[in-house]
């Protein structure tokens, strides 16, 4: 028997064109917000079914974190705080840095964050990208550079491993919160390895992209189940709600309605997920 219940569609993102969609989180007053890679935008699905832009034209939004000053943590060109006002405040910025993937919080709020050093989309040659954390005070320390394209981040229950997908190489990555060896945690059963979430047992759960499914991984890098959604590519997957049972779900099409492309899916746990801590940064 699956750990996962079966998976339903967000019918009212359903109601509008989407492309790529990536960093789900559920918002403590239950509303869904996640962004659209290609078409651009940071969405918020409020929990009547309505749907709003808080970030309109902004591409490339590969991860989504709450701050605890309030709004949202994105990547992207930089790394930036969007407040619930509306400003933005910009927290990462590097000229020769072609763009931050997805995003990742430590228990005490530093921001960790999966730096690109080439445009794979462009078809630049590759080139190693590298695993930063950023501190409270703007201290910078990268963990690793031992990844080429990196992508879904987390975090060990006890808090001592940081486990990050290579997307390129299709498998994931581990290594110390303070950096040190990278080794290789789980290879992907098959597709990529995309956006990944942790559960309370320590479980690893990996959005295997144009695999159009999910793997979840004991905290020993074995593969502990693989299951099927309805979708060609499945980008990324994140644990929310009151009790941090529910699951939600970035897709790049959908079967139900497919002409209008990536959706929200959601189901529900066995396995609480871990809360992840706001950005103190």
């Amino acid at each position: 028997m699956s750990l996962l219940s079966a998976t339903e569609p967000v019918l009212a993102v359903l109601e509008r064109p989407h492309s790529l969609l990536e960093g789900p989180r559920i918002a403590a007053d239950g509303s869904l917000v996640y962004s659209d890679v290609i078409a651009g935008g940071l969405w918020r699905c409020g929990p009547g079914g309505g749907i709003t832009e808080l970030l309109a034209g902004r591409r490339g939004i590969g991860g989504v974190l709450a701050h605890a000053d309030g709004g949202w943590v994105l990547s992207g060109r930089s790394v930036l705080h969007l407040p619930g006002d509306g400003t933005q405040r910009e927290l990462l910025a590097d000229p020769e840095v072609p763009g931050y993937n997805d995003l990742g919080a430590t228990p005490d709020g530093d921001l960790l964050i999966g730096e690109l050093r080439y445009r794979p989309m462009a078809g630049e040659p590759e080139r190693e990208g590298r695993l930063l954390r950023l501190a409270l005070g703007g201290e910078l320390t990268v963990l690793s550079e031992a990844v080429l394209w990196p992508n879904g981040i987390g975090v060990s229950p006890d808090g001592g491993r940081v486990y990050f997908s290579d997307y390129a190489r299709r498998r994931v990555l581990v290594t110390g919160l303070e950096g040190g060896a990278t080794e290789v945690f789980a290879a992907s059963p098959r597709g990529s390895a995309d956006g990944l979430a942790v559960d309370g047992e320590g479980g690893v759960w990996v959005a295997l992209g144009e695999a159009g499914a999910l793997a979840r991984f004991t905290s020993d890098g074995e593969l502990d189940e693989l299951i099927e959604l309805p979708a060609g590519f499945v980008s990324s997957i994140s644990f929310g709600g009151a009790d941090m049972r529910d699951v939600l779900i970035t897709t790049a099409d959908n079967e139900r309605r497919p002409e209008l492309g990536g959706t929200l899916l959601r189901a529900r746990c066995e396995l609480p997920g871990l809360e992840l801590a706001p950005i103190r940064v």
